[in-house]
């Protein structure tokens, strides 16, 4: 691949990556914050596990199905910075607000469920046009990379974050006044967003689209397709390993339900699961720049074991559970996302990314749904999580089969 000119841009391929990864990381503190307890949080205002199972499922899904309006809407603006500003902004401004939900009487669940439902809508406008810009530059020095240095960095805050939550928990008893903390780093995130727009207002200078060729398993090359059979059957693989993963709201629930943390420690569990996730995604990411989609393999192994071991009764189990659903989440936000962008050209990736999340939104809900409802028969859920992996593996051996198990770079 021919290497990007820097002198078109105001910042180099590597600077915008790490640019937006620090907005990321930012704006992470104040999502993953409010995330890594709002199971917890919920079950104090008084919901139940079907309850948090089906706001914490239902607001991944809005993220995630929103996005089939909100990415060919960007395609065809091309506003790809003002999407991404306005999510972000959403972001920044709802999860401050969780704070009025304790002193809001019997509205407070009400008006927790719908700002922790709007934060997501905000991941929803934000995400294609976001990952479009990332995918420009990243696609100058390798999407693996670079799409894993982004997410290290993403899952950096998703880790800061809940411990600025924990902190603050563990020094007045309470989650309502770290929400109120949040609003700094989500200040943050949108000065240095305004910043990187003005350096560079489009992105497309970073843009690089050699054909692509794989070898197929037979060792035959040939060019890369993006016939739509192979788009769907790898997007039913996106959707069976993101309801495996049953929504960390449920985790949380559990937590909180069985008594296994004390209150101040919820967010820490959350934030373990992100630091496993920093370090999983740059190192897939490496990875699948010298393997391809093969790498992804490991993700319905992965996320087989989560539901019995992040429901068990005993904490080290719950931990190691929690383990293996952070580099679950931190390979299927990074590596997964590059090889959407190594499906479908750049004209139609905003587009791609919101039919993809159909899929992933679609799942995400019924996760969630799922989980919420059989909380008290783990193994029936574990069952159905380890059979929906089984086809899970079944449908990316058939996409490799089809598109071949490693990139050749011209």
């Amino acid at each position: 691949m021919r290497s990007s000119n820097p002198s078109l841009a105001g910042l180099s391929p590597w600077r915008m990556i790490v640019g937006l990864g620090t907005v990321s990381l930012t704006i992470d503190m104040v999502a993953d914050g409010a995330m890594s307890v709002n199971g917890a949080f919920l079950a104090q205002l008084g919901a139940s596990a079907l309850l948090v199972g089906l706001v914490t499922g239902g607001a991944d899904a809005v993220a995630l199905l929103l996005r089939l309006v909100t990415g060919p809407w960007v395609d065809r603006t091309g506003r790809y910075w003002t999407f991404t500003i306005i999510g972000y902004a959403l972001t920044a401004m709802s999860v401050p607000l969780l704070a009025v939900a304790p002193f809001a009487g019997g509205a407070g669940l009400a008006i927790a469920s719908v700002l922790l439902i709007l934060e997501r809508t905000g991941k929803a406008i934000r995400s294609p046009a976001k990952t479009v810009l990332l995918a420009d530059a990243a696609g100058a020095v390798g999407r693996g990379k670079g799409f894993g240095v982004h997410k290290a960095l993403d899952q950096l805050g998703a880790f800061l974050g809940p411990l600025l939550v924990a902190a603050v928990a563990a020094a007045v008893g309470a989650y309502w006044p770290a929400f109120l903390w949040l609003v700094i780093p989500g200040v943050a995130a949108m000065l240095i967003l305004f910043w990187l727009r003005g350096r560079v207002p489009d992105t497309s200078v970073f843009r690089q689209e050699p054909v692509v060729l794989e070898p197929t398993l037979s060792g035959e090359v040939v060019r890369v397709d993006t016939h739509r059979v192979t788009f769907v059957l790898f997007a039913s693989f996106g959707a069976l390993t993101t309801f495996g993963l049953i929504g960390f709201g449920v985790i949380t629930f559990h937590l909180e339900d069985a008594g296994l943390v004390p209150l101040p420690a919820v967010p820490l569990v959350y934030a373990l699961a992100m630091l496993v996730a920093a370090f999983t995604a740059p190192a897939t990411g490496w990875v699948y720049d010298k393997l391809g989609a093969r790498t992804l393999l490991i993700v319905p192994v992965l996320t087989a074991f989560v539901p019995a071991l992040c429901l068990a009764g005993e904490l080290p189990l719950v931990l190691v559970g929690v383990c293996l659903w952070g580099a679950s989440t931190g390979i299927q936000d990074s590596t997964i996302k590059a090889f959407v962008a190594d499906l479908v050209p750049p004209a139609g990736r905003g587009s791609a990314y919101g039919r993809f999340a159909v899929f992933q939104g679609a799942a995400a809900l019924a996760g969630g749904t799922v989980a919420g409802a059989l909380y008290g028969n783990v193994a029936l859920l574990s069952a159905l999580v380890v059979m929906a992996q089984v086809v899970a593996f079944v449908l990316l051996v058939v996409v490799l089969r089809r598109r071949g198990v490693r990139q050749a770079r011209g």
